[in-house]
């Protein structure tokens, strides 16, 4: 079983091998019960807010034979959420991004580095 880091890594590899914009990674494990990271990513529209989501959902699943215990998703597609337990998806259009400021709210949280996230997932890319 691969470790929460790990698996957040390759979610946020798998949002931006289909072009997901704006990844952050949040370790939520000191500040939060709710898990132990939060992937955030955006989308120019609600048709790829889906997209991403299913690709996410699929995806894990082949890799990793997991299903998000929680899924939800407003009716127009601008903000979807995969909760995988440990691992807390939001795939927000870039609208409602700037509108909730996710990563303003959880500031107290610890950023997961662009570099860290791309290293710890390489071998789960599409474009080796």
């Amino acid at each position: 079983m691969v470790d929460s880091e790990k698996f957040a890594s390759v979610i946020a590899r798998i949002l931006d091998d289909k072009l997901a914009s704006n990844i952050t990674i949040l370790n939520i494990s000191n500040v939060s019960s709710l898990g132990d990271y939060f992937v955030i990513a955006s989308a120019d529209s609600p048709t790829q807010v889906k997209s991403l989501m299913a690709n996410v959902k699929e995806l894990v699943k082949k890799y990793f034979e997991r299903s998000p215990v929680r899924i939800e998703n407003d009716l127009k597609n601008r903000w979807n959420l995969l909760d995988y337990g440990d691992v807390i998806v939001h795939i927000l259009h870039k609208d409602e991004r700037e509108t909730y400021a996710l990563e303003k709210f959880w500031s107290h949280a610890f950023r997961i580095s662009d570099e860290t996230w791309q290293k710890l997932s390489e071998e789960y890319s599409e474009y080796k």
